[in-house]
C-alpha cells in the first residue's frame, strides 16, 4: 500500500498516518485483524498500575460522553490470573475519568458497536490503543454460514498472498468448505477492500474522529488539507475511490468443489453476501474430480488436521491422494497446503520450497508452498 514501515514485531507492524491512512488501512487491509492507534506505552507490573495509567489518559477527548466503548485486552502478566480483569479494570478507569470530567459517562459492553479500546500487556509492559477497528478486520460481513471448522478470511487470503497468487491466473479451492478461500481469492481478484462488506468501523464513534490522537509510535503528522470536508465525506470519498480501482475484466477462472453439496450450497450463500458469486464456479465432487483449467495457477488446500477434526488414520490416506492429485492434475500449478499436523504434512510426498508458519487460533500450523507441484525427487535441486 505504499507505507513506510517503522516497526515489524512478531504480530504487528508500525506505519505513520493520519485519519484518512485509519480508514484506508481500516478497508483495505487483508491480513490484519485490527488497525490500533497507541494513546500511552509504560511500565505496568499490576492490576492498580494499570487503573492509574488509563485514567491519566485524556479521554473526555476521544469518546462520546453519551456514547458506548468496549474494552478488549491480550494480558501476559503473572499477577493475573483472571484474563478479564484488564479489560473491567480499564473500563471502569474509562468511566470514572469520564464521569469526572462530563459529570456523566458513555455506555459499555462486549457489543462491537461504538468506540473500541485494546490493552496488550506483555511482562511488565502495557500499551493501551485506540482500537480504530472494533470489531476485528477478520470477520469481513460474508460468511452467514460457518460450517464445521471454518477458516478465518483473514488466515485464507495470508495464505494465497503468501503462495504468490496475484489475482491473474486461474485459482482452485478443492475441500472448500464453507468458501472463504474462493472468496477470498475473488475479492483478491476483483481488487475489492475486504473492508467494503463491514457497515461499522470503531473510528467513526470517535469524538470528532477527524482529530485521532497520535501516540509515541505514530508520532503527530500535520493532518492532510481536505478542503473543509467532514470525515464522513472522506469517508465516503476513499471508499468511492476503492470502489472505482475494482476490476471488472479480465477475472481467471475461481473453482470451488467440495465432497459435501450442503457444503458447496453453503460456500455459494457466503459467495452471494460477498458480492463474488459470479466468479466463482462450485461443484459438489470428491477433490480428486475437481475441473482443472488448463492454463496453471494456484491450488489450495485447507484438510482437516487431526486435532479438532478427523484421526491420524483416517487423514493419512487423504493427505497421500491430495500429493498424488497435485502432481498429476496440476503439473505446473503452485501447490499450497496448511495443516497443524507435520506428519500428515510428509504424506503429502511433494517438493516445497517453504513452511510457512500460520497460527489458526490456537493450532500452529505451517503452509507448505508446492512449486509446479512436482514429486520428490522427480527434480534434483
Amino acid at each position: 500500500m505504499g507505507y513506510s514501515i517503522i516497526e515489524v514485531t512478531e504480530n504487528t507492524v508500525v506505519v505513520r498516518g493520519d485519519v484518512r491512512d485509519v480508514m484506508k488501512l481500516n478497508l483495505k487491509l487483508r491480513t490484519a485483524h485490527r488497525v490500533l492507534v497507541p494513546l500511552l506505552r509504560a511500565e505496568c507490573r499490576n492490576i492498580k498500575d494499570l487503573y492509574r495509567l488509563a485514567v491519566s489518559i485524556d479521554w473526555e477527548n476521544i469518546l462520546e460522553a453519551d456514547g458506548y466503548f468496549s474494552v478488549s485486552s491480550i494480558v501476559h502478566n503473572f499477577t493475573i490470573r483472571d484474563t478479564r480483569l484488564p479489560s473491567l479494570y480499564t473500563k471502569d478507569a474509562i468511566a470514572d475519568r469520564m464521569r469526572e470530567k462530563c459529570q456523566r459517562r458513555p455506555d459499555s459492553g462486549g457489543e462491537n458497536k461504538g468506540a473500541a479500546v485494546f490493552v496488550y500487556w506483555e511482562r511488565n509492559e502495557v500499551i493501551i490503543y485506540l482500537d480504530t477497528s472494533g470489531e476485528p478486520l477478520s470477520k469481513r460481513g460474508y460468511r452467514k454460514i460457518p460450517g464445521s471448522a471454518p477458516m478465518q478470511e483473514t488466515l485464507a487470503a495470508a495464505c494465497i498472498m503468501a503462495m504468490g497468487w496475484d489475482g491473474t491466473k486461474p485459482f482452485l479451492s478443492p475441500m472448500c468448505g464453507s468458501g472463504t478461500p474462493a472468496i477470498e481469492a475473488a475479492l483478491i481478484a476483483l481488487n475489492k477492500a475486504p473492508g467494503s462488506l463491514k457497515g461499522h468501523f470503531a473510528f467513526q464513534s470517535v469524538k470528532g474522529y477527524d482529530r485521532i490522537i497520535p501516540g509515541e509510535k505514530a508520532p503527530n503528522v500535520a493532518p492532510r488539507q481536505h478542503a473543509g470536508a467532514s470525515p464522513d465525506q472522506i469517508w465516503k470519498e476513499i471508499v468511492l475511490e476503492a470502489k472505482a480501482a475494482e476490476r471488472k475484466d479480465g477475472i481467471p477462472e475461481i473453482i470451488a468443489t467440495d465432497i459435501s453439496p450442503e457444503a458447496v450450497e453453503n460456500a455459494h450463500s457466503n459467495a452471494i453476501a460477498a458480492g463474488v458469486a459470479p466468479y466463482i464456479t462450485f461443484k459438489a465432487c470428491d477433490f480428486g474430480d475437481s475441473p482443472v483449467p488448463t492454463t496453471p495457477g494456484a491450488v489450495f488446500f485447507n484438510p482437516e488436521y487431526g486435532i479438532r477434526l478427523g484421526t491420524y488414520e483416517e487423514l493419512a490416506p487423504v493427505y497421500e491422494r491430495i500429493g498424488t492429485f497435485m502432481n498429476a492434475s496440476c503439473p505446473g500449478w503452485t501447490g499450497g497446503l496448511i495443516t497443524g499436523n507435520p506428519d500428515l504434512a510428509r504424506l503429502v510426498n511433494l517438493y516445497y520450497k517453504a513452511r510457512v508458519p500460520f497460527f489458526n487460533g490456537p493450532i500452529d500450523c505451517r503452509l507448505f508452498i508446492y512449486p509446479g507441484c512436482e514429486l520428490k525427487g522427480q527434480n534434483q535441486r
